[in-house]
């Protein structure tokens, strides 16, 4: 009878152990995956041919401090080249920062609209201490938008354009808040976190069953960050969207598969575009096409009626 407790309390042990080990492991990747650093993050836009100091430097930008509801403040800039009443917002991809924004600014920019570029919390110069996918950042975002329209007015036009982690954001914001911009361009956003990190999880681990690691990990994410996997589903709240929405993706994309993209496309009710980018891995459709990419906002503008 001893021997068999011992058993039993051995096996206990290894089980507990490696619920802790995993949940504590894979959340915090989760919540604290490594940024790029802004030199990074330069560098590899200077390569590109996004990013020139000098035009950055000449830009007639205005520092932003916006608080969130989280209690930080979300840092961003206001760069305002006219008096058009039109803006639009830009939401960077995880590991990024408001760096990482100014290629699609500059798309706009030389279209006469006016940017507000800012970091999503943990990012760049913004607080907050957890990455959380949009669960979070969507309040976030709605903190940026209510900026504009209070500080610009109620007749402010306004667009958004998210990259990845920030497209997925702003659909977030737009199904699961508040409708509240004018249209939108969600560039290769994941349709549901739970399945894209146990795309993830197969790719990277492809030796462990997504049943050994996702209950687990979903578990301690609730715990620790207090949200649910469930709650950061772009995909289940597509349909709530009337505004406009311009999707883009890259065929060659193995990171974010371009199926998520397809799915919200055809979930989406309403004014929509569809732009599969014929080169580029992940978040590289303007970097590998860019004539393209720049031909199909000016179609997608033009139809709804903001060329």
């Amino acid at each position: 009878m001893k021997r068999y407790y011992r058993q039993v309390i051995v096996l206990f042990t290894i089980l507990f152990s490696y619920v802790f080990i995993v949940g504590l492991l894979f959340s915090n990747i989760v919540m604290y995956i490594r940024k790029k650093t802004t030199e990074e993050i330069i560098e590899r836009e200077k390569n590109l041919g996004h990013y020139k100091e000098d035009e950055y430097a000449s830009l007639p930008k205005k520092p932003l401090n916006i608080a969130s509801p989280f209690g930080y403040n979300i840092y961003g800039e206001l760069i305002k080249v006219n008096d058009s009443n039109r803006y639009m917002i830009f939401c960077h991809g995880v590991t990024q920062n408001t760096y990482n924004s100014i290629k699609y600014m500059n798309i706009f920019l030389k279209r006469g609209w006016n940017a507000v570029i800012y970091d999503h919390r943990r990012h760049g110069k913004s607080g907050g201490k957890t990455t959380s996918y949009g669960y979070y950042e969507k309040h976030d975002l709605k903190a940026v938008v209510d900026w504009v329209k209070k500080r610009q007015g109620p007749e402010s036009i306004i667009g958004i354009h998210g990259e990845s982690m920030g497209a997925s954001t702003l659909l977030l914001y737009a199904g699961g808040m508040e409708d509240g911009a004018d249209f939108y361009i969600a560039d290769c956003p994941f349709s549901d976190l739970e399945e894209q990190l146990a795309y993830r999880l197969k790719v990277e681990y492809k030796l462990i069953p997504k049943y050994a690691i996702m209950p687990i990990a979903k578990t301690f994410l609730r715990i620790r960050d207090k949200y649910n996997l469930k709650e950061v589903s772009p995909i289940s709240v597509i349909e709530n969207i009337e505004k406009p929405i311009l999707f883009i993706h890259s065929e060659p994309d193995d990171y974010i598969p371009k199926v998520m993209t397809e799915q919200l496309f055809e979930k989406k009710k309403g004014l929509k575009k569809l732009y599969l980018a014929p080169k580029g891995q992940h978040a590289m459709s303007y970097s590998e096409n860019r004539e393209e990419y720049e031909k199909m906002v000016d179609e997608f503008l033009q139809e709804i009626g903001y060329h």
